[in-house]
């Protein structure tokens, strides 16, 4: 009887000792990782916790009988009665959230901000959807999101389409680093697949002119892409010194090849990130099924110095139309104390030569106008010392600076079918910056936000022709002026937030921008112009400033209703591809200097609504409208009288990029985010546009009705998606009168004229976890195999291609 009592008395004894030190580990569902900074409370409210970066709390204050609430903002609510958790063993599993109620967002100002409080579009793509959509470059990347319409002349390739808005009418902006420089062409440009996405940490896009903050360019929108951030040991709970990952990854439409490996030091003060990406990538296979038109039929073969034409055995190979690319990244932060975070940063990224697949399939009187097109290797190099001081005084609360330094090389070379002359034309850019930004509490509820912005472009641009069969070389036409080019930029912006209330925020900003520009002609006499009538040509000089605003309201009346609408005005300056380049751009068309362009701008309003769905789903609504006054569109031209040009060779009709009146744009968009079961999330999207000049001539960089619908099944260990995509049709009626002189790219219709044909594709990913450092990624996308092309595309989309990655943690 003693013994009964003793080992019952001990038994009670221990189990208090347990229950007041009673743990519980909250974990992702799928990966088995912990969460940290899980928030824990009793339904009551009268006691919480919060997970560490284990993702264990102490929850030995609850009581036995309590209703327990687990809430992260990335995750599914969970409510669990104590007994329930206990039941599993104080191991709690979380299901991501595939929409965010209180995300954050950068882009906007530069600074962190609520995203229920800016009156624009901001769509963001974070490290998970990265993971999971496993693209093979960013314009993929961007793609995914079902909301930016990309365009390819060639594989190596990616122009995203904004709002009507393309190539340098759009902005890419690299940690704080605008990546646009003085050519960045009108015409469409695969800048963006320089961006390494396994290296990226999330990306942010604005719908709309984003010129307050970042100035010229940013017409149609803004892609903010942030690489990993470098981690301290310490921070955000964070115990580990050493991380890194490895990634291996294989496609069967273009037989790619894609090896990534990169890891980070963490210490207190100094920390480290490096990035390391491989991919090649082989002729690019289209699908099977459907536009016959599309199939590759025949190419040319040069042996010896002689061209022949062959038969292409399996006409859905895209020959000519792989290329390989490297990424290395490298950053380094050091945090001496805690107001002061200090980094630094290197990027570089080559590729090799990309053939230029849209030039490829050209034809001239029934054979191959070219024989080769192909860019030469793309290389750029970014180095920036950045940092942060939080120390609030008089004039900030918070100061960032970042002072870059940017090199980028970039050629094309062609030479025409059964010619011996290869024609080389190379462009070096150095692109210096330095952008300081501040933010300042003017009060409790206003944010002042304001910084200045100063860019210095240089620009050598020299061409080359070159016998294949002699090997000899010389001089040749450039495609930007040969006496070297400069082009500056100085601005100054400034910004408020205030919260009226808890319901209402008012957004407004201003900037003042002043761009200059200097091109001089060197050697006249190796272009085929008539310098002596138009003798400003020789050294073209352009000086513009433009100030510009914007105006927004969010008005949140209920939790699950956000209405906003903000005016903003946007401006473009003629760079120098705008305004000197000579440019042989197709069968019988020159593109020639303009040096009276002066810039566009934009006026723009927003309206949008947005509704949570009783915190499982988020639907929103937008629609927009934008004036463009002095809109740079190409068109037919006069050079000192003279309309026609023998040039190289080739009678060629003169166009130029010339100021029209005004042009309009307009359009709608939706999305919906909805979790059908604690499982299952249904996500749709789509965006339609129209736009025209004055004349009532559709624009260019107007996309077709594209979007996407899904449904994403999330399991324990596994995340499973199906999902498809599509694009409307662009009638030859709505085709831009450039993309009409294109009709190689276009399908032929009942009158024989170039349209775009409307498609759609099946797919299908899962994500698999086998623990908590492997995952693998099996893709199949175009399951149906179409071939098609996309809008203003000169390459086709991949046919049935099976994926499959391999990821691995420490």
């Amino acid at each position: 009887m003693v013994r009964r009592i003793f080992l019952l008395f001990t038994s009670l004894f221990i189990g208090g000792l347990l229950a007041n030190a009673q743990e519980v580990e909250v974990v992702d569902i799928v990966s088995g990782e912990p969460i940290s900074h899980v928030t824990i409370y009793d339904v009551h409210k009268k006691n919480s916790s919060l997970t560490n970066e284990k993702g264990i709390a102490d929850i030995s204050k609850f009581h036995s009988d309590a209703n327990i609430v687990f809430r992260h903002t990335a995750y599914q609510e969970l409510i669990l009665p104590y007994t329930a958790i206990r039941d599993f063993g104080f191991r709690v599993s979380l299901r991501p959230a595939l929409f965010n109620l209180d995300e954050v967002v950068i882009s906007a100002n530069r600074w962190e901000e609520k995203r229920d409080e800016i009156p624009n579009k901001i769509v963001v793509i974070n490290q998970k959807e990265i993971a999971l959509n496993n693209p093979q470059t960013s314009a993929d990347l961007l793609s995914s999101s079902g909301e930016v319409f990309v365009q390819k002349s060639q594989l190596g390739g990616g122009s995203p389409m904004i709002r009507g808005f393309s190539a340098n009418k759009v902005l890419l902006v690299y940690d704080g680093v605008r990546m646009n420089n003085a050519i960045f062409r009108g015409g469409n440009l695969q800048n963006v697949i320089l961006i390494d996405p396994l290296s990226l940490e999330n990306a942010e896009v604005i719908f709309g002119p984003g010129s307050v903050v970042y100035g010229s360019d940013a017409l149609g929108g803004v892609m903010d892409f942030h690489s990993t951030r470098v981690k301290l040991q310490g921070e955000d709970d964070e115990e580990k010194n050493v991380f890194g990952s490895a990634l291996f990854r294989k496609s069967s439409a273009n037989d790619e090849l894609t090896a990534h490996i990169d890891f980070g030091i963490a210490g207190k003060k100094f920390g480290s990130y490096t990035s390391i990406t491989f991919s090649d990538y082989k002729d690019l296979r289209q699908g099977s099924n459907g536009n016959s038109y599309l199939k590759r039929e025949s190419y040319v073969d040069t042996y010896k110095g002689r061209d022949t034409l062959l038969v292409n055995s399996d006409p859905n190979e895209q020959k000519f139309s792989g290329y390989s690319q490297v990424n290395f990244l490298q950053k380094f932060r050091y945090k001496p104390s805690k107001t002061v975070d200090l980094g630094a940063e290197f990027l570089y990224s080559n590729s090799s030569n990309i053939p230029r697949y849209d030039r490829l399939i050209q034809e001239k009187k029934g054979k191959p106008k070219y024989a080769e097109w192909y860019y030469g290797p793309q290389r750029w190099m970014l180095g920036s010392i950045n940092g942060k001081i939080s120390e609030s005084n008089i004039m900030f609360d918070d100061m960032k600076f970042n002072l870059a330094y940017q090199n980028y090389e970039e050629s094309r070379n062609k030479r025409k079918f059964q010619n011996s002359n290869l024609d080389s034309q190379v462009e070096k850019v150095n692109a210096y910056s330095l952008n300081l930004d501040f933010t300042k509490g003017l009060f409790s509820n206003v944010a002042l936000f304001y910084g200045l912005e100063s860019i210095v472009n240089t620009v050598d641009s020299h061409g080359e022709r070159k016998n294949i069969n002699s090997g000899s070389t010389k001089e040749h036409k450039s495609r930007y002026p040969d006496g070297g080019s400069d082009y500056y930029s100085n601005a100054a912006y400034a910004s408020i937030r205030w919260n009226l209330c808890e319901k209402f925020t008012i957004n407004s900003g201003v900037r003042y921008s002043q761009v200059s520009l200097d091109a001089k002609f060197d050697n006249l006499s190796l272009f085929d112009l008539p310098f002596d009538k138009v003798p400003e040509l020789k050294n073209i000089k352009l000086d513009n400033g433009a100030l510009n605003g914007s105006f927004g309201v969010v008005y949140r009346p209920f939790k699950s209703l956000i209405l906003d609408m903000n005016l903003s005005s946007g401006f473009r300056a003629p760079n120098l591809d705008d305004v000197s380049k000579i440019f042989d751009s197709g069968d019988g068309i020159l593109v020639v200097p303009n040096p009276d362009l002066k810039p566009e701008y934009a006026n723009n309003i927003d309206l949008g609504l947005t509704i949570n769905i009783a915190a499982k789903g988020r639907l929103g609504v937008r629609g927009f409208y934008t004036k463009l006054k002095d809109a740079m569109v190409r068109r037919d031209f006069n050079l000192g009288g003279v309309t026609h040009i023998n040039y190289d060779g080739t009678p060629s009709k003169i166009q130029a990029l010339v100021n029209v009146g005004s042009a309009t744009i307009y359009g709608a968009s939706a999305s919906l985010s909805y979790d059908i079961l604690p499982f299952m999330n249904l996500h749709s999207s789509f965006t339609y546009t129209q736009g025209e000049d004055e004349d009532k001539l559709p624009l260019r960089h107007v996309s077709p009705l594209f979007g996407q619908t899904g449904l994403t099944f999330t399991f324990d260990k596994i995340i499973f998606e199906l999902w498809h995509e599509y694009n409307g049709e662009i009638s030859y009626a709505n085709l831009a009168p450039s993309e009409r002189d294109k009709a190689y790219l276009y399908a032929a219709d009942g009158d024989g004229n170039p349209y775009s044909p409307e498609w759609m594709t099946i797919n299908a990913k899962t994500s698999i976890y086998l623990s908590k450092r492997m995952q693998v990624n099996l893709s199949v996308t175009n399951i149906t195999d179409q071939r098609y092309r996309p809008y203003s595309s000169g390459i086709s989309a991949a046919g049935r291609n099976f994926i499959i990655s391999i990821k691995g943690t420490i």
